[in-house]
């Protein structure tokens, strides 16, 4: 790498920056891990609705949404911290909204905990395989897309004579 001899700062590329390599992998993420919730929705409505009524629907499809929402947060919170790619502050903007996702993810968990604690409306073992599924299911969704994905090992570098 070459720096200017002078001392002045290196000048900054112009025109809009290029989008992370990660972004794909991320869309990716959402599309199949709501797929995946979908799934898993209608195959717990059934079996809760047979081995608990109306309530294990119910059950389930709380806990189904619950695992949807929890787990999509991450992924869309990186998304849009790779929106500002080009500032200046990126990277403490990067990690304030991603932290910010999990503090938001932690504060609604102990809502929700509390709030559906004891409600007659809810079978908790139906709620809670529910959540299981959804948590591995979403494991497994992450691990075959980034499997599947074709990102170099060093991504959005720029070599010394290379246009970008």
């Amino acid at each position: 790498m070459t720096a200017p001899q002078d001392g002045a700062p290196a000048p900054r590329p112009t025109g809009p920056p290029a989008q992370p390599t990660s972004t794909p992998v991320l869309k990716d993420v959402l599309k199949y891990g709501l797929i995946l919730a979908l799934a898993i929705a209608i195959v717990g409505a059934l079996l809760g609705g047979v081995f608990a009524g109306w309530i294990g629907v119910t059950s389930a499809l709380i806990g189904t949404v619950i695992a949807a929402v929890f787990l999509s947060i991450t992924a869309l919170s990186i998304l849009i911290a790779n929106r500002f790619i080009g500032s200046d502050l990126f990277v403490g903007l990067f990690f304030g909204i991603v932290l910010g996702g999990w503090i938001v993810k932690f504060v609604l968990f102990l809502v929700l905990a509390i709030l559906l604690r004891d409600q007659p409306w809810i079978n908790p073992t139906v709620l809670f395989l529910s959540l299981i599924a959804g948590v591995i299911g979403s494991l497994v969704v992450d691990m075959i897309v980034v499997f599947r994905s074709r990102v170099p090992y060093v991504s959005d570098v720029s070599l010394p004579g290379e246009k970008r």
